[in-house]
Protein backbone atom coordinates (compact mmCIF):
# COMPACT_ATOMS: atom_id res chain seq x y z
CA UNK A 1 0.00 0.00 0.00
CA UNK A 2 3.02 2.53 1.09
CA UNK A 3 5.58 0.86 -1.51
CA UNK A 4 6.92 4.60 -2.68
CA UNK A 5 6.80 5.90 1.04
CA UNK A 6 10.49 6.18 1.96
CA UNK A 7 11.99 5.88 5.43
CA UNK A 8 12.48 9.81 5.70
CA UNK A 9 8.80 10.36 4.31
CA UNK A 10 7.55 7.74 6.84
CA UNK A 11 9.93 9.61 9.81
CA UNK A 12 8.44 13.14 8.55
CA UNK A 13 4.77 11.67 8.48
CA UNK A 14 5.33 9.92 12.06
CA UNK A 15 6.76 13.41 13.53
CA UNK A 16 3.97 15.38 11.79
CA UNK A 17 1.34 13.01 13.41
CA UNK A 18 2.49 13.43 17.23
CA UNK A 19 2.59 17.29 16.91
CA UNK A 20 -0.91 17.35 15.67
CA UNK A 21 -2.49 14.67 17.43
CA UNK A 22 -0.07 14.39 20.53
CA UNK A 23 1.41 11.83 22.45
CA UNK A 24 -1.20 11.06 24.31
CA UNK A 25 -4.15 10.61 21.80
CA UNK A 26 -1.83 9.74 19.24
CA UNK A 27 -2.27 5.53 19.87
CA UNK A 28 -6.19 6.28 19.69
CA UNK A 29 -6.32 7.69 16.65
CA UNK A 30 -4.24 4.99 15.02
CA UNK A 31 -6.35 2.29 16.37
CA UNK A 32 -9.29 4.34 15.37
CA UNK A 33 -8.16 4.86 11.47
CA UNK A 34 -6.80 1.18 11.64
CA UNK A 35 -9.98 -0.41 12.47
CA UNK A 36 -12.25 1.97 9.66
CA UNK A 37 -9.50 0.58 7.07
CA UNK A 38 -10.23 -2.81 8.09
CA UNK A 39 -13.74 -2.28 8.29
CA UNK A 40 -13.47 -0.93 4.04
CA UNK A 41 -11.71 -3.85 3.18
CA UNK A 42 -14.22 -6.13 4.44
CA UNK A 43 -16.93 -4.24 2.90
CA UNK A 44 -14.90 -4.44 0.06
CA UNK A 45 -14.40 -8.01 -0.18
CA UNK A 46 -17.86 -9.14 0.92
CA UNK A 47 -19.48 -6.64 -2.09
CA UNK A 48 -16.96 -8.62 -4.27
CA UNK A 49 -18.18 -11.87 -3.14
CA UNK A 50 -21.19 -10.66 -3.68
CA UNK A 51 -20.81 -9.96 -7.17
CA UNK A 52 -19.17 -12.80 -8.47
CA UNK A 53 -22.08 -15.63 -6.25
CA UNK A 54 -24.72 -13.31 -8.55
CA UNK A 55 -22.81 -13.28 -11.80
CA UNK A 56 -23.13 -16.92 -11.72
CA UNK A 57 -20.56 -19.94 -12.31
CA UNK A 58 -19.51 -19.25 -15.34
CA UNK A 59 -17.80 -16.30 -14.02
CA UNK A 60 -15.83 -17.87 -10.88
CA UNK A 61 -12.72 -17.20 -11.91
CA UNK A 62 -13.68 -13.53 -12.84
CA UNK A 63 -10.90 -10.63 -11.41
CA UNK A 64 -12.01 -7.44 -10.81
CA UNK A 65 -8.63 -6.30 -12.00
CA UNK A 66 -9.69 -6.77 -15.18
CA UNK A 67 -11.70 -4.33 -15.20
CA UNK A 68 -8.65 -1.58 -16.09
CA UNK A 69 -8.27 -1.79 -19.76
CA UNK A 70 -4.01 -1.67 -19.07
CA UNK A 71 -4.29 -4.78 -16.87
CA UNK A 72 -6.69 -6.44 -19.39
CA UNK A 73 -4.91 -6.17 -21.89
CA UNK A 74 -1.73 -7.36 -20.58
CA UNK A 75 -3.38 -10.01 -19.79
CA UNK A 76 -4.42 -10.86 -22.59
CA UNK A 77 -1.49 -10.21 -25.11
CA UNK A 78 1.03 -12.09 -22.80
CA UNK A 79 0.17 -15.57 -24.05
CA UNK A 80 0.60 -13.97 -27.46
CA UNK A 81 -1.70 -16.41 -29.02
CA UNK A 82 -2.18 -14.26 -32.49
CA UNK A 83 1.46 -14.17 -33.04
CA UNK A 84 1.63 -10.77 -32.06
CA UNK A 85 5.86 -10.28 -31.47
CA UNK A 86 6.59 -12.24 -34.20
CA UNK A 87 4.66 -9.67 -36.77
CA UNK A 88 6.17 -7.18 -34.91
CA UNK A 89 9.74 -7.91 -35.15
CA UNK A 90 9.05 -8.61 -39.07
CA UNK A 91 7.99 -5.11 -39.14
CA UNK A 92 10.55 -2.08 -39.77
CA UNK A 93 9.05 1.29 -39.93
CA UNK A 94 11.83 2.67 -41.59
CA UNK A 95 12.11 0.41 -44.37
CA UNK A 96 8.26 1.06 -44.64
CA UNK A 97 8.52 4.49 -45.07
CA UNK A 98 11.71 4.87 -47.67
CA UNK A 99 9.30 2.59 -49.77
CA UNK A 100 6.46 4.68 -49.11
CA UNK A 101 7.86 8.42 -49.93
CA UNK A 102 10.00 6.49 -53.11
CA UNK A 103 6.45 5.58 -54.48
CA UNK A 104 5.26 9.06 -53.86
CA UNK A 105 7.93 11.07 -55.12
CA UNK A 106 7.72 8.63 -58.20
CA UNK A 107 11.79 6.86 -57.61
CA UNK A 108 12.64 3.11 -58.00
CA UNK A 109 12.45 1.22 -54.62
CA UNK A 110 15.08 -0.90 -55.57
CA UNK A 111 17.60 2.23 -56.53
CA UNK A 112 19.58 4.00 -53.53
CA UNK A 113 18.73 6.99 -52.54
CA UNK A 114 21.80 8.57 -53.82
CA UNK A 115 21.79 7.12 -57.28
CA UNK A 116 17.69 8.36 -57.35
CA UNK A 117 18.56 11.86 -56.60
CA UNK A 118 21.01 11.92 -60.15
CA UNK A 119 18.44 10.16 -61.64
CA UNK A 120 15.35 12.33 -60.99
CA UNK A 121 17.06 15.73 -60.58
CA UNK A 122 15.31 17.26 -62.59
CA UNK A 123 12.09 16.62 -60.48
CA UNK A 124 13.98 16.78 -56.87
CA UNK A 125 14.50 20.31 -55.79
CA UNK A 126 17.88 18.99 -54.00
CA UNK A 127 19.65 15.87 -54.24
CA UNK A 128 17.92 12.79 -51.99
CA UNK A 129 14.60 14.46 -52.96
CA UNK A 130 14.90 16.94 -49.79
CA UNK A 131 14.16 20.87 -50.43
CA UNK A 132 17.28 23.30 -49.96
CA UNK A 133 15.87 25.65 -47.13
CA UNK A 134 19.08 27.57 -48.24
CA UNK A 135 18.23 28.89 -51.28
CA UNK A 136 16.09 31.16 -52.09
CA UNK A 137 13.17 30.48 -54.28
CA UNK A 138 12.50 31.73 -58.45
CA UNK A 139 10.76 34.27 -58.83
CA UNK A 140 8.32 33.17 -61.64
CA UNK A 141 8.19 34.72 -64.95
CA UNK A 142 5.03 37.73 -65.45
CA UNK A 143 3.62 35.91 -68.07
CA UNK A 144 3.24 32.77 -66.04
CA UNK A 145 0.32 34.82 -63.47
CA UNK A 146 -3.35 33.84 -63.03
CA UNK A 147 -5.64 35.94 -64.47
CA UNK A 148 -7.07 37.93 -62.45
CA UNK A 149 -10.52 38.39 -61.73
CA UNK A 150 -12.08 41.61 -60.08
CA UNK A 151 -15.49 40.19 -59.42
CA UNK A 152 -14.04 37.09 -57.99
CA UNK A 153 -12.64 39.36 -54.67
Amino acid sequence: MFNDIGPLELVTLVVLAVLVFGPDKLPKVIQDVSRTIRKIRDFSDSAKQDIREELGPEFKDFEFEDLNPKTFIRKHLDNDELGLKEIRSGFDLKKEMTEVTDAVHGRDPESSPASSSSSAASSAPAAGGRLDMTKKPEKAAVDDRPPFDADAT
